[in-house]
């Protein structure tokens, strides 16, 4: 089962961006969809019943789309990488996901893959499409790019991550040689990683970036017990005051959200105040408390 889900957050057009990606990759589905309480309008501002989240499915990788306002704005740290078996994949998909977005890198063959272009999509989310041998069918692996102040520690975060989740690996790791200015030998120019099982990969740049990563794409780790999300809180939040909710930011600026398992089961539920409780409930916590917001849902608070 997928430990780890990224979460995309989008501007009211969550739905329209599944839809698309669905359709894009031919393979994917709708899993579910979660909406807008009257609990905390003052805060989102969506009238109740608008669609909140979005649970979808491509290519066997789970996402959740959020209809979260213009707050957060996606950017080229966190792109997601797209291993195809053949070139003429590579181009389908790209005639796809470049129209309407801005081209990165060009579509164009290179040292590193014979078939390859970097692309924001019309909602602005990253992908990386390439041609690989290492792979028979399509595959999406999120990529994270560590840039500024965050540039040389790819390594401490292979690190902070592969002993945090169970089930963890470090797998292909690539460094700058002393001639790839403006990086620094020895510093990461790719690698890849398993977290719980899942397929990551990890690059930094130390040419001048006006980008680094944001709350916009969030990693949401859904928890079975108090003690599985005392354990990843522990681990991942580096400023618990600055946390809400379950979201929290690590070290490196990569946002999680540490979530109990069934929460969306109460926040979806047809005892429409029930679920209000449980969500007032939960907008003044930071790091999620089971028993209380099992509590608020029941009515015994």
């Amino acid at each position: 089962m997928q430990l780890i889900t990224p979460n995309l957050w989008f501007d009211r057009n969550a739905e329209e961006a599944a839809e698309f990606y669905i359709e894009t990759f031919q393979n994917g589905k709708v899993n579910g969809k979660t909406h807008y309480l009257e609990a905390g309008f003052e805060i989102h501002q969506m009238p109740p019943g608008t669609v909140l989240t979005i649970d979808f499915e491509i290519l066997g990788l789970r996402f959740t789309a959020l209809n979260g306002g213009p707050m957060f704005q996606f950017t080229p740290a966190i792109s997601f990488m797209v291993n195809c078996p053949t070139p003429e994949e590579v181009d389908r998909l790209w005639s796809h996901l470049s129209k309407g977005g801005t081209a990165l890198m060009p579509l164009d063959s290179y040292p590193f893959s014979p078939r390859y272009g970097w692309t924001t999509d019309r909602f602005g989310l990253s992908w990386q499409v390439h041609c690989t041998d290492s792979v028979q069918s399509l595959e999406i692996v999120p990529a994270l790019l560590f840039t500024n102040d965050a540039c040389g520690r790819v390594d401490e975060a292979h690190t902070l991550y592969t002993s945090t989740f169970p089930d963890s690996s470090i797998g292909l790791v690539a460094r700058y040689g002393a001639e790839q200015l403006p990086n620094k030998e020895g510093h990461i120019m790719y690698s890849d990683f398993r977290l719980a099982g899942q397929k990551f990969v990890a690059m930094e740049s130390a040419m001048e970036h006006k980008f680094g990563f944001t709350e916009a794409i969030s990693f949401l780790v859904e928890c079975a017990d108090q003690a599985e999300i005392d354990k990843y809180w522990d681990a991942l939040c580096a400023d618990p005051a600055a946390a809400q909710c379950g979201w929290v930011k690590d070290k490196f600026g990569v946002s999680w959200q540490i979530v109990p398992g069934g929460m969306n089961e109460m926040l979806n539920s047809k005892d429409k105040e029930a679920a209000n409780r449980a969500m007032n409930a939960m907008l003044q916590m930071k790091k999620i408390d089971i028993a209380a917001l099992k509590a608020a849902f029941a009515g015994k608070q």
